[in-house]
């Protein structure tokens, strides 16, 4: 995985990534229109595919809503990198499939670094600060719910196997 780096603080709650107002919206690609609209009102326009949010720490507090994780993924996200999550945003990210990376060096990450991430050996390259940084990886059941697509299409191939 290979993109840029749009970062954000600590604290980055549901509402920061979807605003309210358009819970109305359950299309990806409609939702990430409107991602960080309060925040950062050029992402929508400016976010690239496989580009990476990198945050702080609680990424995803707030509301339990699938909305947040579900705009990132419509948007072209490839991933999310903090220092820690939201369990429930967590939780909704990997049954949506957008992989979520735990490092505590994202201090060191600048808005619109070059970075790489290799899943499989946890580590995060920072290409524009010739840096590699730790990261932990999913466990591997999350892993596969995560690479088929989420938990429906996890679970609809599990039923198709049986």
């Amino acid at each position: 995985m290979a993109g840029r780096a749009w970062k954000f603080n600590d604290d980055i709650d549901t509402d920061a990534i979807i605003p309210g107002r358009y819970l109305v919206i359950n299309d990806p690609e409609g939702l990430a229109e409107h991602v960080f609209e309060g925040v950062r009102p050029e992402f929508a326009r400016r976010v690239e595919a496989g580009d990476f949010v990198v945050a702080g720490t609680n990424f995803g507090c707030g509301s339990s809503r699938e909305h947040a994780p579900l705009g990132l993924k419509g948007a072209g996200v490839k991933a999310v990198v903090a220092k820690s999550f939201a369990r429930i945003f967590f939780r909704n990210a990997i049954n949506i499939g957008l992989p979520l990376f735990v490092c505590a060096d994202v201090d060191r990450i600048g808005d619109g670094d070059a970075l790489e991430i290799d899943a499989d050996e946890g580590l995060i390259y920072n290409r524009s600060r010739g840096e590699s940084y730790r990261t932990t990886s999913l466990p591997p059941f999350l892993q596969e719910i995560v690479e088929t697509g989420g938990l429906v299409e996890y679970t609809k191939r599990m039923v198709k196997s049986a």
